[in-house]
């Protein structure tokens, strides 16, 4: 549904009456979140009042909304890539990143508790400026560098040229290429995964606090299926952001078929059990599902999702450790 909008507060007014319209599944869900945003940035540009920007550009969102798995609730991750950098360039998307935050927070998207926002100078660059800082990130050793990495590797661009963000990915598979130690470190960076089946196959719930009852579905379910995918679409130099459409991809090759076979399965099963968890009042609410809630056979399929992810992340373990 479209309607005229001139404020923040009538956007959010908009999508809070339409997005119960689109919890049918997943795919609809992203889409209006996606629609919003776009709603949202074009309100933006109007604000900063320096007529259209001076450069061509892209506006981009990582996290769950790159990979088009968005809950009800989703906090921001984006960025901003811009033709060159000059004064008035980084005077203007410096405006705009920070006009942008600020517009999505007001309509229901709380801010980045890491910062990846187009406010913060680390997200927002001249093409060339982003290249530099990939080269450096890869060469960088630390922790924070390979989770930028990651971060990155899942953007999607919303607004502006396509091009850009491609082209930037490329710069991180034709360097892993050269410099197969990278893929390590992206692995070694998502070792841990959460253990929540027990030694008698149980499933490990909260036992305390206000989850009590209740499974992390974000680290125990999403991210061994997300991360895994994730390194080996890098290897491989694949540049799909949906953990759905790597999933295809990579079972086109026969290395990949038989590993990944029902994680397609799980994983589609795993966004429609977050849509269930509409009726939440913060984003980490949409994260717990409370499992003496389910079903018989619900349980069953929560478990066997559960363990086939660790399955697969410690597949993917095995196979960059030994250079493959």
């Amino acid at each position: 549904m479209e309607t005229d909008v001139e404020t923040y507060e009538s956007i959010k007014e908009w999508r809070d009456k339409n997005i119960t319209a689109y919890l049918a599944d997943s795919v609809s869900l992203n889409k209006f979140h996606d629609q919003v945003m776009c709603k949202v940035f074009d309100l933006a540009i109007s604000r900063v009042k320096k007529g259209s920007p001076p450069c061509e550009f892209s506006w981009f969102i990582t996290g769950s909304g790159g990979r088009f798995e968005q809950g009800v609730i989703s906090d921001q991750d984006h960025g901003l890539i811009y033709e060159i950098s000059n004064v008035d360039n980084d005077t203007y998307f410096k405006k705009l990143g920070e006009e942008v935050s600020y517009g999505l927070y007001i309509v229901g998207y709380p801010y980045c508790q890491g910062n990846v926002m187009s406010s913060n100078p680390l997200w927002r660059k001249s093409m060339h400026e982003w290249k530099e800082q990939l080269l450096k990130w890869m060469d960088d050793e630390s922790w924070d560098a390979i989770r930028y990495l990651q971060i990155f590797y899942d953007a999607r661009v919303l607004i502006g040229k396509k091009s850009y963000v491609k082209e930037l990915k490329m710069v991180i598979y034709q360097y892993q290429l050269k410099n197969q130690t990278v893929l390590k470190r992206f692995m070694a960076n998502v070792t841990h995964v959460k253990n929540v089946i027990g030694p008698l196959g149980q499933i490990l719930v909260e036992q305390h606090g206000m989850y009590q009852g209740s499974v992390n579905l974000k680290y125990a379910a999403f991210l061994p299926y997300v991360n895994a995918i994730r390194v080996l679409s890098i290897k491989e130099g694949i540049y799909d952001t949906s953990t759905l459409d790597r999933m295809k991809c990579l079972k086109e090759t026969k290395e990949y078929s038989k590993a990944i076979k029902d994680c397609e399965d799980n994983f589609l099963m795993l966004l429609r059990y977050r849509l269930t968890l509409f009726q939440v009042e913060s984003y980490t609410d949409t994260h717990y599902l409370h499992i003496e809630s389910l079903q018989k056979e619900q349980r069953k399929e929560i478990k066997r999702i559960l363990k086939d992810g660790k399955k697969l992340h410690d597949y993917v373990i095995a196979l960059i450790e030994k250079g493959c």
